[in-house]
């Protein structure tokens, strides 16, 4: 049996969503036994009542529902900025829909008939990516509360100093001494936390692929 991953815990919640009772039901179980809580879901709109996009887990979808389709789902979640990943599972006719929502952003699909240690493979592997997800965002939102405590002024010697300008070269473009520099540096990489340079550009480019540089 495929090891459950580190780094979680009992509020991992594998969403399953489908109109097929039976299905659902048989999904639940064949989950539970990796020792993951479930929650299941008749329809899509019964799933964004209750569900809490903040939260650890993986969605196991149904691509073809009468009520909303999963890729009409999937682009919910996107539209709410939701990056948990989704696990579509689909019958033979639905792999265009099924290619269609792999290039927007899904993690796997399952083609129906498939083997129960697939689908807990896959489940294993989205909950992985689901808790690294996390940690990302969270290194992001710490990254940029870091940002927010500087001054204007540190903000201009911050993004001079992750493009390589040396000090004497900072100087000249602001106006100030070297000695003034110095000291702006040092409070920049104190504010950020950050142990060198290289790791100040890290942060920098962080902020920068996230979109949130410069707010």
């Amino acid at each position: 049996m495929p090891k459950i991953p580190e780094q979680q815990t009992q509020k991992t919640i594998v969403h399953i969503v489908d109109d097929d009772d039976g299905m659902r039901r048989a999904l639940a179980l064949l989950i539970t036994t990796l020792g993951y809580e479930t929650a299941s879901y008749a329809l899509p709109s019964e799933f964004f009542t209750k569900f809490k996009p903040d939260g650890l887990g993986c969605l196991v979808l149904d691509i073809r529902m009468p009520e909303m389709s999963g890729l009409e789902v999937q682009q919910e979640l996107v539209r709410r900025g939701c990056m948990m990943p989704i696990i579509f599972i689909t019958g033979h006719g639905d792999v265009p829909m099924a290619v269609q929502a792999m290039k927007a952003g899904a993690f796997e699909f399952i083609q129906k008939p498939f083997r129960d240690q697939d689908l807990l493979d896959k489940i294993n592997e989205a909950l992985r990516l689901d808790v690294e997800n996390h940690k990302d965002m969270a290194r992001r939102a710490d990254v940029l509360h870091r940002l927010e405590t500087l001054t204007p002024r540190e903000k201009q010697v911050m993004q001079l100093v992750v493009n390589g300008d040396a000090n004497k070269v900072i100087a000249i473009d602001l106006g100030l001494s070297e000695r003034t520099v110095e000291i702006h540096r040092a409070k920049v990489m104190e504010k950020m936390g950050a142990k060198s340079v290289a790791h100040l550009v890290k942060m920098h480019m962080m902020l920068e692929d996230s979109g949130a540089h410069g707010q």
